[in-house]
């Protein structure tokens, strides 16, 4: 294994790099660790979140337990903000996946401080008031509002019941308002959760919304491509990318 390689992957998930010894470990050492952790278009912790999301949605129980705690471990996320993360996940992937995540966050943690000697702290408290507005006028009002701010088109009628109890109240009358996570996290779960969900208007609205809203810029979203690409196939990474190239005409000069 080249030597960035493996400093990168030391970095990346805060162990010592094992043996390569089939043709997918070598690849998994030179191609992701050595040549797409180590490009400068994203932070790590931003690098982190798409592939938290990809590991998580694929029902890997060995990579979510080292990704969850590589991302405590080196301190890029915290707990609140992992815990945060869990909501959003189970929004866009749903909540039995999320349910598995969630428990991998508390198995990480508590393994995180026994490797410490320490024990672990107490679980963050929540208050009622973290659920905003109690006046269902309201709640409707700031979700329709909330909508339209993420996406850049407004928002739907509330005629069914996944519109009203679900996009406008929950979803963005909640869940895209909650303080936790900043609007460009999000945008960094969500847009791979769309991806490899196989949702096509989604998919072309979160990518489309997020570059011409600048809370992320053609290149970057080139490098979201590839991060969900190494974690999640090239060929759902296409449509990704397809994506992207039709953000990228509309954008703005």
């Amino acid at each position: 294994m080249p030597a960035s390689a493996q400093e990168t992957y030391r970095e990346v998930m805060t162990v010592e790099p094992p043996e390569a010894a089939t043709p997918f470990e070598a690849a998994t050492f030179e191609f992701v660790f050595g040549q797409v952790w180590s490009r400068p278009g994203l932070t790590r912790r931003e690098r982190r979140w798409v592939t938290l999301t990809c590991v998580a949605a694929a029902d890997s129980p060995q990579p979510i337990a080292d990704h969850v705690y590589a991302a405590l471990h080196s301190g890029d996320m915290t707990l609140p903000e992992m815990l945060e993360f869990v909501l959003h996940f189970a929004v866009y992937c749903g909540w039995p996946k999320a349910s598995h995540l969630e428990g991998e966050v508390r198995a990480q943690w508590a393994r995180l401080h026994a490797e410490r000697g320490e024990p672990a702290p107490p679980w963050p408290r929540i208050d009622d008031a973290e659920l905003g507005p109690s006046d269902w006028q309201q709640r409707m009002e700031l979700g329709a509002k909330e909508f339209a701010e993420v996406n850049l088109i407004s928002a739907p009628p509330a005629n069914t019941p996944y519109q009203h109890a679900g996009i406008l109240n929950f979803v963005f009358g909640h869940v895209w308002q909650r303080p936790g996570l900043t609007r460009r996290d999000r945008r960094l779960i969500t847009i791979p959760a769309v991806a490899l969900d196989d949702s096509p208007m989604p998919l072309r609205s979160h990518v489309t919304s997020a570059v011409e809203s600048g809370d992320i810029t053609p290149a970057e979203l080139d490098e979201i491509v590839l991060q969900f690409s190494a974690y999640y196939g090239f060929a759902k990474g296409q449509a990704l990318q397809d994506a992207a190239d039709q953000a990228r005409v509309k954008a703005p000069v």
